[in-house]
């Protein structure tokens, strides 16, 4: 297998147009590659975690590291990129972009030893604009049991096993903003892929069947303009407006939730029903939904959706209504602060919602009323990546690759370590199996206690 997988990854950065031929040696990767691979509880197989709430459930995990220390292996990257990794099983998966978005690739390392796998390389030729700060293959992919899916904004959606193969490919239009797309897809029931496509002018959230890449629902959007035209010259679309927000199924009802530009909505996984919405967001939406339900009463449950630039942030109910427009009844509180941005997303523990926005401002806000309830400073860069809670700590990496951990507590602001890394990223963490790893615009790093003995 050793012989193989050297093989493949000889020049793994040249492009492989699609449809391209499987070769023998192929048959025999897939082959090795799934009978070595177990599907594990440490998975860490989605953004922000299989749970899709930003929680490590493990006891043990990498408290200090810097780039002489607990640093297991690190493994060179082609090109910068804002995605975060993933991890199924034995290996882990991250996207890259090369050639100003004509390459845009899925890179698979194994775990252990950060050797590169295998690459797979979508070509796009047509004209996306981004901005310099959102490189092409923003979005994380996200994995089932035997399976990888990847979005690659107006290059497609593409979908492999973990040997490689592609398995199919779909293509669903194109995306225009000026500054790009960063919505990663989720996977249900390891039967659908859902994912919130945009911005631009085409906004939608659609569901796709993950055997085949066909549509099983989808449900469209208002969206905007592309940020591209002159201020004002089309009124019937808001020049900045967009969401960025990966969906998030409910824990408590198994609602798909979505933040979007002005509102939240609910839809019925399964058909694509809008189920409800809360209006009170604003025009720029980038965090994902928040859930809690420890406290409250039996069947009941709540939800926080945080907007962008200068937007407010929404508390609301979960659960049926009896009417499809929750604002008035549903809506708990909406805290207008005036946070600079909210890049990231936070995490809700304990009925307490914990951010890092993107000055370096560390907040706390009762959950049950949207009160402030501390601010923090995080020293250093601006901070674009998610918060991960693992227990009581909180880890969030600024833009110069340094990873704040402070305390989840709710009576004070409390810097616990910083970890420097010393590379520019926007990536945020994944945990798995007393592991960490870590993605800059240079390198993914593996991060492991010394001796593999975790911190707690």
């Amino acid at each position: 297998m050793g012989n193989i997988v050297a093989e493949l990854a000889t020049n793994p950065w040249v492009p492989c147009p699609r449809g391209v031929g499987m070769a023998p040696v192929w048959l025999a990767l897939a082959l090795a590659l799934t009978a070595s691979h177990v599907a594990r509880a440490e998975d860490w197989n989605q953004f922000r975690g299989p749970e899709r709430d930003g929680i490590c459930r493990e006891a043990h995990v990498p408290k200090t590291w810097a780039p002489d220390k607990n640093i297991r292996w690190k493994a060179p990257l082609p090109d910068k990129g804002n995605s975060s990794p993933i991890v199924a099983g034995n290996w882990v998966f991250v996207t890259c972009a090369t050639n100003a978005g004509a390459h845009r690739g899925l890179y698979c390392f194994d775990r252990h030893s950060g050797k590169l796998a295998w690459s797979r390389i979508v070509d796009f030729t047509g004209d996306e604009p981004t901005h310099q700060t959102n490189p092409y293959c923003g979005s994380s992919p996200a994995a089932s049991e035997d399976r990888v899916v990847v979005w690659h904004g107006s290059a497609g959606v593409h979908c492999y096993d973990f040997s490689g193969r592609p398995l199919w490919s779909r293509d669903l239009g194109k995306f225009r903003h000026i500054w790009g797309y960063g919505s990663s897809p989720i996977i249900h029931e390891a039967e659908r892929v859902l994912l919130n496509c945009g911005p631009g002018p085409r906004q939608f959230v659609i569901a796709l069947d993950i055997k085949t890449g066909k549509t099983l629902w989808q449900a469209d959007e208002p969206g905007g303009a592309t940020g591209e035209e002159p201020e004002g010259k089309d009124a019937a679309k808001p020049l900045w407006t967009g969401s960025w927000s990966t969906p998030v199924i409910s824990p408590m009802d198994g609602q798909l939730v979505v933040a979007l530009p002005h509102h939240v909505k609910a839809f019925d996984p399964y058909t694509g029903k809008l189920l409800w919405w809360c209006e009170g967001l604003g025009d720029l939406v980038y965090a994902d939904p928040l859930f809690w339900s420890a406290g409250l009463p039996v069947g009941g449950g709540m939800g926080v959706a945080m907007g962008g630039y200068h937007g407010p942030a929404i508390g609301f109910n979960l659960g049926d209504s009896g009417d499809n427009d929750i604002t008035a009844t549903g809506r708990l509180w909406r805290n207008d602060s005036r946070i600079p941005q909210r890049i990231g997303s936070g995490v809700l523990i304990d009925g307490y919602i914990y951010m890092a926005n993107e000055p370096g401002l560390a907040q706390c806000l009762d959950a049950r009323t949207g009160e402030e309830l501390w601010r923090g400073r995080l020293p250093g860069a601006r901070i674009w990546s998610s918060v991960i809670a693992v227990g009581k700590r909180l880890y969030v990496t600024n833009q110069d690759g340094a990873t704040h951990v402070f305390a989840a507590r709710s009576d004070k602001f409390e810097l616990l370590v910083t970890n420097e890394i010393g590379e520019a990223t926007n990536s945020t963490l994944a945990f798995s199996d007393g592991q960490a790893f870590l993605r800059t615009f240079q390198h993914l790093f593996c991060i492991e206690e010394a001796a593999g003995k975790s911190a707690r």
